[in-house]
């Protein structure tokens, strides 16, 4: 271990250099993982603990038993790997021997069925905006295009005239971590974005603007912009469900799994860098499942 021990402060300066220019962390993640060793070491200042050196097994426990009793069993989780990231990066800059979090036991996480949508309650929803205008032309491209292709919000926020291809109905999306992946498009979709196309120039003047989708100010749609319009067609479908675009992206999935389509399939069109979370969507009912496997399976 280095003679000298930096700061704490130092450490988080060296940290957040690391986790952004060497690691290359998305700007989010890069954020949250600052804030929560810096919540860590808020906590150790109030144990009377300054130092790199102070850090013990006993300290992150009693570090996560405090946080248990206000936050969810995720949230905690989601904050100890931080911690396991940042003290393995500790140990590697020769300020640590050895790792206090590595030992300590993950939170259980109580698993949870996502929440989807109907066939029917999608046909619904996808039926409420009106074409006929500008803006319900949009919306209405938007809700098709999440169905159609199960991107995450801050995909489709993020999406540039460039990085759509009409005539092989597909979609370049630069998902998390970076990671750029090419989704196709059902043909209602690319109908309703070609639509939408038309009308486009209703938001802006600008030609060259490379936004696909476009506020009232003629800028880039935000996710809350989003959220608000989901809301609001929800109310006036008259689902009555709590919807996020998030649930949208998981009633895409439900939707292709019960059809039969291949798990493998659906973690590379959801961008799941692991099979485990894309596994989520095997709660599709068992009449389904029964009836792809008579069509599907040899021996039925």
């Amino acid at each position: 271990m280095s003679s000298k021990l930096p700061s704490l402060s130092e450490v988080l300066l060296a940290f957040s250099s690391y986790i952004k220019d060497e690691r290359q962390l998305s700007e989010h993640t890069h954020k949250n993982y600052l804030a929560d060793v810096q919540q860590f070491f808020a906590f150790l200042k109030t144990q009377g603990k300054e130092k790199i050196a102070d850090i013990h097994v006993d300290t992150v426990r009693q570090y996560l038993a405090d946080l248990l009793k206000e936050k969810q069993a995720s949230s905690v989780a989601r904050k100890l790997a931080t911690l396991r990231t940042f003290f393995r990066y500790c140990q590697r800059r020769g300020w640590m021997q050895e790792n206090p979090a590595k030992e300590v036991a993950t939170p259980r996480i109580p698993k949870r069925i996502p929440k989807f949508l109907t066939v029917d309650e999608m046909m619904l929803l996808l039926d409420v905006p009106d074409n006929l205008t500008p803006m319900g032309s949009r919306d209405r491209a938007i809700l098709e295009l999440f169905y159609s292709s199960g991107i995450r919000v801050s995909e489709l926020v993020g999406l540039n005239i460039a990085n759509i291809d009409l005539s092989e109905r597909s979609l370049r999306v630069l998902g998390k971590g970076k990671k750029e992946r090419i989704v196709p498009v059902g043909q209602k979709a690319a109908d309703a974005l070609h639509l939408y196309f038309e009308k486009r120039s209703a938001f802006t003047s600008d030609r060259d603007f490379k936004a696909v989708f476009l506020n009232r100010q003629g800028g880039r749609l935000s996710v809350r912009s989003v959220e608000r319009m989901l809301f609001k067609y929800l109310k006036r479908s008259g689902i009555q469900k709590s919807v996020t675009p998030h649930v949208l992206r998981h009633t895409f999935a439900t939707h292709l799994l019960g059809a039969g389509a291949d798990m493998r399939g659906i973690q590379e069109l959801l961008g799941h860098s692991s099979l485990s979370t894309t596994q989520k969507y095997t709660h599709v009912g068992i009449d389904q499942m029964i009836e792809v496997y008579d069509k599907s399976h040899p021996k039925a």
